[in-house]
């Protein structure tokens, strides 16, 4: 209540952290919350407009790549919270979940562990 949902807010904070630090593993942790976060709240509320999901969803894709260049160790608990993420946004319109399909078999990524092709 009385908290502001910026999308664009939560972008320019993965961006600054990106400029400052910009550690592979962090920059990746910080835009798997912000999934977790965007699909939790949409799927609670109902905040469903385009725009929203279509950020979630590059976001979601823009993830993959940066969790594509970290150590295995690392990297399956990560895609195991993408896999969350893809599957809370199945609830949505748009095709948001069927997207973030698509986008994790360009990344290689099959079944449920994530083992890569």
């Amino acid at each position: 209540m009385n908290q502001d949902t910026s999308v664009a807010t939560a972008k320019t904070a993965i961006a600054a952290y990106k400029k400052a630090v910009g550690q592979p593993d962090g920059l990746a942790e910080l835009m798997v919350f912000y999934g977790e976060q965007a699909a939790g709240f949409s799927d609670h509320v109902g905040a469903q407009d385009e725009v929203y999901v279509g950020t979630l969803v590059r976001m979601f894709g823009q993830a993959l790549k940066v969790i594509g260049a970290l150590p295995e160790t690392v990297r399956l608990d990560l895609l195991d919270r993408r896999d969350e993420v893809r599957h809370i946004s199945h609830n949505f319109g748009y095709g948001v979940g069927d997207d973030m399909d698509k986008l994790l078999a360009e990344h290689g990524v099959d079944g449920r562990r994530f083992q890569l092709s």
